[in-house]
């Protein structure tokens, strides 16, 4: 039952989190607003709505601020992972499109191999390394569309793309003992307000600027509704991870790039070209072999050693 409850969580939120992309790239198209007070007000709202949800019913949100050490941890996770998963997602969608945006953030785990190559000072295994060889294959037919001449995003994409994609590595990685600790939801919602006060820190003139905008109906329904579909998204991902395996986990999230792709398609007649296509295809198999021979790897290594 915990495991169904898992699968289900993985696919609603990936479906979200998907729908978010094109949401988020017509609000960008339409409407003349900017990405950081756009990513401010999400951000802040949606924090704040969790934290005062969580009070309602008796949660002590406020103590995980009495301990320095998950208090540090929580502003590192909140700025670095939460705030820049969102500005990395928004400013790859502005410079290209959901869709790219959307399968650009799958170069996650080579992100992750790498960071644990550097710390354990060793080469990756051969499984891993065929992995990366296969995503980076796809990557390479995405952006290029089987022609080598020249790139299908620009390299101001492209950057923001791999930022993207180290972000959402770190979003994944990072706060798992924070979770165990204080919860999905409250993890969340606090990085969620930690990202958005830090941004609106820099840049508070271009947020007040915004406001007015939001007197247009269509605007701010759209708004709301980016704001509920990717809180909703963030916590069911996140949440799913307590009761499926990595593996599970890594296949199942395809769903992301693939409702980015549908809506995209029906809402804005966007296709990609055939080698795209493939390259999508390329991408997702290498992500799902990273995890599925991973897991293998790990269960090999943890059986005990047969005994004569």
């Amino acid at each position: 039952m915990a495991r169904m409850k898992g699968i289900a969580m993985i696919i609603i939120g990936a479906i979200l989190w998907g729908a978010t992309g094109p949401m988020m790239e017509w609000l960008l198209e339409e409407k003349p607003i900017e990405v950081a007070p756009f990513i401010v007000l999400r951000l802040l709202i949606a924090g704040a709505v969790l934290l005062l949800v969580l009070r309602s019913q008796g949660k002590r949100v406020g103590l995980i601020w009495r301990q320095k050490a998950w208090a540090r941890q929580l502003v590192i996770f909140g700025v670095v992972g939460m705030l820049g998963v969102q500005f990395t997602f928004l400013k790859t969608i502005e410079e290209s499109n959901a869709v790219i945006a959307t399968l650009l953030q799958f170069l996650a785990p080579i992100f992750v191999i790498g960071f644990v190559t550097l710390s354990q000072r060793r080469w990756p295994p051969v499984y891993q390394v065929l992995g990366i060889a296969v995503t980076l294959a796809g990557l390479v037919l995405l952006l290029t569309n089987g022609s080598l001449s020249s790139l299908e995003v620009s390299n101001s994409a492209l950057a923001w793309g791999v930022t993207l994609g180290f972000t959402f590595a770190f979003y994944t990685l990072y706060p798992a003992r924070l979770m165990h600790e204080y919860g999905v939801i409250q993890t969340v919602a606090w990085a969620m307000v930690i990202g958005g006060a830090a941004l609106f820190m820099t840049q508070p003139l271009a947020v007040f600027r915004m406001i007015p905008m939001l007197l247009d109906p269509l605007a701010l329904l759209m708004l709301l509704l980016i704001i509920v579909f990717a809180t909703a998204g963030f916590i069911l991902l996140l949440g799913s991870t307590q009761y499926i395996s990595p593996v599970e986990t890594s296949v199942l999230s395809s769903f992301e790039p693939l409702t980015a792709m549908v809506v995209s398609i029906f809402w804005f007649g966007q296709l990609l070209g055939q080698w795209q296509f493939a390259g999508t295809a390329i991408m997702l198999i290498g992500v799902v072999w990273l995890s599925v021979a991973g897991s293998k790897a790990s269960k090999v290594e943890a059986e005990p050693p047969k005994t004569m």
